[in-house]
């Protein structure tokens, strides 16, 4: 199978959830949401008939979580994913429902950030995460489904510790490659030296490293920062990669789409 290019597209229940594929002439797309009042076997049916009528094939469904939800390194850590203890509860029910979501339209994963995971191996903290990862692994195991984490909070080594503690069969990893360095976790590139074999999905995203101790490093267009497109597309053909490219811009209005256009072109020259 050859390397396909698609774009993220938000979970909609009041419109057409892929209107805007069309304007990009793409037929493969990421679904995302935030909101699990919506994720409803109504609303299923909805998105897997549309999907069906327009061609359109969804590689994962990126999930979501109640907040809050801060992007930064003061309040981050004790806000992202199922790191924070006060949320965890409730999140691991989320996701799990994200689960039973994804798998009534048809879909193989879902996709989500766990937070930023403690470096140490025998920190308590890592233990309690893991039992939660755990826990929504097995649950998507059951429906044959897997679970993919994003990059970005947490080393390359911790995250490929962390899917080695859990254990289950059904893991992988939808590489951000930009978080890396937005988090200053690690470089792309060479990450996939540590955990290449478990990368199902790349986010084609670009950033810089951050340079203010308090903020993530700053997001900016495919082939403009620091991830190095040419050698990481290389890179991911030298260790046999067969997944998607999906494509995140993470401003809005019509300088997003002028960029994902270009990126569409960029990418489909590498």
């Amino acid at each position: 199978m050859k390397n396909k290019i698609g774009v993220i597209t938000s979970l909609c229940d009041d419109k057409p959830c892929f209107t805007e594929l069309k304007r990009y002439k793409l037929d493969l797309c990421q679904l995302n949401s935030w909101g699990s009042w919506m994720w409803t076997d109504e609303l299923a049916e909805k998105v897997k008939a549309e999907a069906k009528k327009e061609k359109i094939h969804i590689t994962a469904l990126w999930a979501g979580y109640c907040p809050p939800n801060d992007w930064n390194f003061t309040t981050g850590p004790l806000t992202l994913g199922l790191v924070p203890a006060a949320y965890r509860a409730q999140r691991t029910a989320e996701l799990i429902k994200a689960a039973d979501f994804a798998h009534k339209i048809g879909l193989p994963a879902i996709v989500t950030h766990v937070g930023f995971i403690p470096e140490n191996a025998y920190d308590p903290l890592f233990q309690e995460v893991m039992v939660a990862v755990r826990r929504i692994a097995r649950h998507l195991e059951s429906l044959k489904m897997e679970f993919w984490f994003e990059t970005g909070q947490e080393t390359p080594t911790t995250l490929l510790r962390m899917i080695q503690a859990v254990g289950t069969s059904n893991l992988g990893i939808n590489l951000d490659p930009a978080n890396l360095i937005l988090y200053g976790k690690g470089n792309p590139i060479d990450a996939l030296d540590v955990f290449g074999k478990y990368v199902k999905n790349i986010h084609a995203k670009d950033g810089m490293y951050p340079t203010d101790p308090l903020k993530l490093g700053k997001e900016v267009k495919v082939g403009t920062g620091r991830v190095r497109f040419p050698e990481f597309v290389k890179r991911l053909d030298e260790i046999g990669f067969k997944g998607e490219y999906i494509i995140e811009r993470e401003i809005h209005g019509e300088q997003q789409a002028r960029d994902i256009l270009e990126t569409i072109e960029y990418l489909k020259k590498l």
